[in-house]
């Protein structure tokens, strides 16, 4: 029998194909760390962002870990930081809750040989290679523009925030950015709750009960945790005609939309932020840049972004039955 022609080549093409996606497998490893560093980790907030890192590091087969204090704490952040770096792991994901405290550690870890990457909240001037997370000064002309819409031009307004913390710093400047057109809608106070969302609920109740000029027409809260806060100072005073802007979809938050007392929310993705953030640092680690340290925004030619908008939204009563499902979905 004669032997049939070129199946020699197809073998080898076919072997070397074989090899190929073999190395391409090997690509990974779970020898290969990468740090997920925040703060307020035990917030619903910070689950979901946690929940994308490691599914991200699932599908890649590499190993992810998850520090930062329980609740809001820059100092603790930064030993977390410290400490992470000092394991030396293929890259960080961090998200800055105080740019003074953290950007100092950042570039440390940088000067070692550590790619970093900043989610959630940025610390521009640091060494970091980019930012991944939410246009907060547009979420905040959006939620800026829904409290104007509600109060028709005209009312008192109280924000709660963590002040300092550049993304809630942003997300304030938005909303001060639509009022300036608004020369009705007032600023009475801006509420620091240095991530302590009780805060947020005495002084609540203490504002409720203002009346006249005085009287508070619309809540803002610019961070996760206090929207319920809020919500439940409100519902105590059966007073349905103050207007409740929230920040971020945590299902208690959800089901005050459905319920009535909360307007709406600025739907941010933490688990998308999360999921990105490690494949990003997984392509760093594995496609270097020749310099590290480089100030990339500066760079026509750069490799990398400077901002990569993971989206936002407003949730309100018309779409709430949507997240909602979408978070069931997600739980099972």
């Amino acid at each position: 029998m004669k032997p049939v022609k070129g199946i020699s080549g197809i073998s080898l093409a076919l072997a070397a194909l074989a090899m190929v996606l073999i190395s391409g497998c090997e690509r990974h490893s779970v020898k290969e760390v990468y740090y997920l560093v925040g703060s307020n980790m035990a917030s619903s907030y910070w689950k979901t962002a946690v929940a994308g890192f490691k599914k991200a590091a699932a599908d890649y087969g590499v190993t992810a870990k998850v520090a930062g204090p329980d609740n809001y704490d820059p100092q603790s952040e930064r030993t977390e930081l410290q400490n992470a770096v000092a394991a030396k792991p293929n890259g960080i994901l961090v998200s800055v809750s105080d740019v003074g405290v953290l950007q100092p550690e950042i570039d440390a870890a940088v000067a070692a040989g550590i790619p970093v990457i900043t989610f959630d909240s940025d610390a521009a001037a640091s060494k970091r290679l980019y930012f991944i997370g939410t246009n907060n000064l547009e979420a905040g002309r959006l939620g800026g523009r829904r409290v104007a819409e509600k109060l028709a031009g005209k009312g008192n307004v109280v924000f709660f925030t963590i002040a300092g913390q550049p993304n809630t710093e942003e997300r304030l400047k938005g909303f001060k950015d639509v009022f300036s057109a608004q020369p009705g809608i007032k600023i009475a106070e801006v509420v620091d709750i240095k991530g302590a969302a009780v805060t947020a609920f005495d002084r609540t109740q203490q504002l409720m009960a203002q009346t006249g000029d005085k009287k508070i027409n619309a809540f803002v809260c610019l961070d996760s945790v206090s929207g319920k806060m809020v919500a439940d100072a409100i519902k105590r005073t059966s007073d349905t005609t103050r207007e409740l802007v929230a920040w971020d979809v945590n299902p208690d938050t959800l089901q005050a939309i459905k319920d009535g007392v909360i307007d709406a929310t600025i739907a941010q993705k933490p688990f998308t932020m999360g999921y990105v953030g490690l494949k990003a640092l997984d392509e760093v680690f594995h496609s270097p840049p020749s310099q590290l340290n480089k100030d990339f925004s500066t760079d026509a030619f750069a490799p990398y972004p400077v901002f990569v908008d993971t989206g936002t939204a407003l949730v309100d009563k018309g779409n709430v039955d949507g997240y909602l499902a979408a978070a069931q979905a997600h739980a099972e």
